[in-house]
């Protein structure tokens, strides 16, 4: 079984109660499904959740090179120099990132609002990346935005391989045959 689910921001990826935050258990009751892979209680979007453990490691892995979209809104307004950095990659101290195939887009259609929503200043910008790699270390975009000038407000998941988040709302899921 697979199951797609746009988690909210907020969410921990566990399933086991924390103190300060609801976990994947207040919106998934079904027992013996584990997430391939993670998102940071800060981000939203999609995490796939499986009760096979072979598929479970084959999307998580970074050696299978599943290609994850990402939505990142950047504070500030950079260019196509400025991105240049990350479609070479970025020395973040305890690893280089691979190339990422990064474009400035519009604010995705259809996007839904943030709660609590993000700070906003009066005189800086605000710019939507579409950030694509196949790596996805512990907050990789988030590290690499910022190394280049333009720190994330707001970072959404929007792919994993063949897998969207088209039609789901923050805290739906949905169930796929495998």
């Amino acid at each position: 079984m697979l199951i797609l689910f746009n988690k909210p921001f907020g969410v921990v990826c566990q399933f086991s109660a924390h103190e300060n935050h609801p976990t994947l258990k207040d919106y998934i009751a079904m027992p013996d499904v584990y997430a391939a892979g993670r998102l940071d209680t800060d981000s939203e979007g999609l995490l796939i959740l499986t009760d096979d453990g072979r598929l479970q490691h084959r999307i998580a892995h970074p050696k299978h090179k599943e290609i994850k979209i990402y939505w990142a809104q950047v504070e500030g307004a950079p260019d196509d120099e400025a991105l240049s950095p990350l479609r070479r990659g970025v020395d973040l101290g305890d690893f280089v990132t691979q190339p990422a195939q990064v474009k400035i887009i519009a604010e995705p259609a259809h996007l839904w609002a943030r709660v609590p929503p993000i700070r906003e200043r009066k005189a800086i910008p605000t710019t939507w990346l579409e950030i694509r790699i196949s790596e996805g270390k512990n907050r990789q975009v988030r590290r690499m935005t910022a190394k280049i000038g333009f720190p994330t407000l707001r970072l959404i998941r929007y792919a994993i391989g063949a897998h969207t988040l088209a039609g789901l709302q923050p805290g739906e899921f949905k169930i796929l045959a495998t």
